[in-house]
């Protein structure tokens, strides 16, 4: 399958960061890395019926209860924005089976439809760029060592990894 995008004109990539990794986990973070490579990210304050917690996802993320509270944003902000910003576009991520209904939760939530829509980044990547995309994506992960490990900077790397790898399957 060839694809509309390449290294001048990369794919939007999306990424969530979340409560916890499995049932009653909803998205604390979102974020996306533009066809520009421009960044886009916004904490999500919960509802308070939002109440699971891992502390484990925690550790990963390095974003607390807390600091939801006091720095995100009403999740309703967040999904009109996300609108606003992505509307008529293909976003990808590299999570579909978590980062999607992470998506859909917060849209749910506020009783407001996506915009965009979300795929795998699998539906655009070749028979080459999935050989070497763990490799590179490595190599691209300690390029940005020093960096947060939060949802533009994830959607970043990905999308760097794309690039990296669509050039290099040529």
């Amino acid at each position: 399958m060839r694809s509309a995008y390449n290294a001048e004109r990369p794919p939007i990539i999306l990424d969530i960061e979340a409560s916890g990794f499995g049932n009653g986990s909803y998205p604390i973070e979102v974020g996306f890395a533009d066809t520009d490579t421009s960044r886009f990210c916004s904490l999500i304050k919960p509802f308070p019926n939002w109440t699971h917690w891992s502390d484990n996802a925690e550790a990963a993320h390095g974003i607390s209860r807390q600091a939801l509270n006091e720095r995100g944003r009403e999740p309703r902000d967040v999904a009109l924005e996300l609108n606003k910003k992505l509307k008529g576009c293909n976003t990808y991520c590299d999570g579909w089976v978590v980062d999607h209904p992470w998506l859909m939760t917060l849209f749910f939530a506020v009783n407001i439809e996506p915009e965009f829509q979300l795929s795998p980044i699998e539906l655009i990547m070749t028979e080459r760029q999935i050989e070497i995309w763990d490799d590179i994506h490595d190599k691209m992960r300690a390029c940005s060592h020093g960096q947060r490990h939060r949802a533009s900077t994830d959607a970043w790397v990905i999308q760097q990894t794309w690039i990296r790898s669509h050039y290099l399957s040529q």
